[in-house]
């Protein structure tokens, strides 16, 4: 389970603070057909009216096994292919869901790690001695931070790893409530609310959705009775080419290693394999540039380099300049060395 979740983690820095640019024209990549258990007259779904969405297959299973729309919140997008992860995914008001077929049974469905693609990972605190954990507290050692209290029996009782991740901070105090973030949820603390009913889980599925965008025909609502959307977009002899950059270390010390990640797209956000990817960085008093290797088949590629001696607390600009064919296009991030 570990392992999975690591993987699921790195695929996810390939979207944090990501932004698109059109440019020219471009061919396109064929999207992977629909997976087989998501379709079909035999396949279970349900519709949910509040939103006007569908759930379907192993995402509805996994739904109703992990306490439905107590934990997921209502279905806010239909079941689609994400090309910036290279997954079929399902947004919730809460979570992501994500179909890994390549994972065993029961871990085909995955909950997309959004604490940590957010940005809410604190660092972790020193190792507590061994009497410091009771039944009412429990420190994980993966990410270095404790779960206490109602957030522990919450945990405990709603699906632990599998739903939950390992935790990713403290409990804190935000908005109002006291808080904790998990790779794949964020808790909150409500003492207003009824006795057993007080741990209250955040719209982080929503927040991404905001935060990054989601294809518009996807959260557009259905009407009941209308077979779900699963069929893939339709391929375009030629389509426009779309970037998006992320830094692995959005602050960063003198002498650490950084690394750039960038995703190249169609203008449906199929990924485009090939493309040609040169980063320049600005520093305040000197400029290096790398050639990335070619984006593979996920449309992917990273270029890691150390930092070097620079003024602390400017803005350190990544120019990120792609070509494919006849197109071209540019654009940039930065990150503050400190």
């Amino acid at each position: 389970m570990r392992k999975w979740a690591i993987s699921c983690y790195l695929v996810g820095l390939l979207v944090v603070l990501g932004i698109a640019f059109p440019t020219q024209n471009v061919r396109a990549q064929n999207p992977p057909p629909v997976p087989s258990p998501f379709i079909g007259d035999d396949v279970p779904s349900r519709y949910f009216s509040r939103t006007g969405h569908y759930v379907v297959g192993p995402f509805l299973e996994f739904f109703d096994r992990y306490g439905g729309l107590r934990i997921f919140g209502y279905p806010e997008s239909e079941f689609f292919y994400d090309a910036r992860i290279g997954l079929w995914v399902q947004f919730f008001d809460n979570a992501r869901m994500e179909w890994h077929p390549e994972n065993p049974e029961p871990y085909k469905v995955q909950l997309g790690l959004l604490g940590d693609i957010l940005g809410y990972r604190q660092p972790p605190i020193p190792s507590p001695p061994r009497p410091y954990e009771t039944p009412f507290r429990r420190y994980f050692p993966e990410t270095g931070h404790t779960v206490s209290f109602a957030f522990l029996d919450f945990y405990d009782h709603n699906g632990g790893l599998d739903v939950f991740g390992y935790p990713i901070s403290e409990p804190m105090a935000e908005g109002g409530y006291i808080v904790q973030y998990f790779q794949r949820m964020r808790m909150e603390w409500h003492p207003e609310r009824p006795r057993n009913d007080r741990v209250v889980l955040s719209p982080l599925g929503w927040e991404y959705i905001r935060r990054f965008g989601v294809p518009e025909e996807y959260l557009r609502p259905q009407s009941r009775g209308k077979k779900f959307n699963t069929a893939s977009p339709s391929v375009e002899e030629e389509n426009i080419l779309r970037v998006w950059v992320t830094l692995q270390h959005p602050v960063i010390s003198i002498g650490e290693v950084q690394t750039l990640f960038v995703y190249v797209a169609d203008k449906e956000r199929r990924p485009v394999r090939d493309a040609e990817v040169i980063a320049i960085v600005h520093y305040s008093s000197t400029v290096e540039t790398f050639s990335l290797p070619r984006t593979d088949e996920r449309g992917i590629t990273q270029v890691s380099f150390r930092v070097p001696p620079t003024r602390l607390g400017k803005r350190v600009v990544v120019e990120v300049k792609v070509k494919f064919w006849d197109a071209t296009t540019t654009t940039e991030t930065f990150f503050l060395p400190w």
